[in-house]
């Protein structure tokens, strides 16, 4: 955590403040590059936290993965409570510039 135990979401490349939080976002970031970046990622997961944290977030990037990939496929937008509610965030984190969401536009 954070000095002030908070998690900041805005500083997810340097962890966030979550346990762990840099080699996770590492190991997120390399799930999108080359097999080299991945493997050195995966290895220093491994080295971090353990083996099984390695295969943990594994399933939850692929679980991401896969919802999202549902959402665009069948134009699903965010309900309004959610589009209100996470917008600054959105907006800070980047989101707002993905491909995707050029369907909710």
């Amino acid at each position: 955590m954070n000095v002030d135990g908070q998690i900041n979401p805005s500083q997810l490349t340097d962890g966030a403040g979550v346990p762990h939080g840099k080699a996770l976002a590492d190991f997120v970031a390399a799930t999108r590059s080359d097999g080299a970046t991945l493997a050195a990622a995966r290895d220093m997961l491994a080295e971090a936290m353990s083996p099984e944290s390695v295969v943990d977030a594994a399933a939850v990037v692929a679980n991401f993965t896969m919802m999202t990939r549902i959402a665009d496929g069948t134009g699903t937008p965010l309900d309004p409570g959610t589009e209100d509610m996470t917008g600054d965030l959105r907006e800070s984190l980047g989101v707002n510039d993905f491909d995707s969401m050029r369907v909710q536009r």
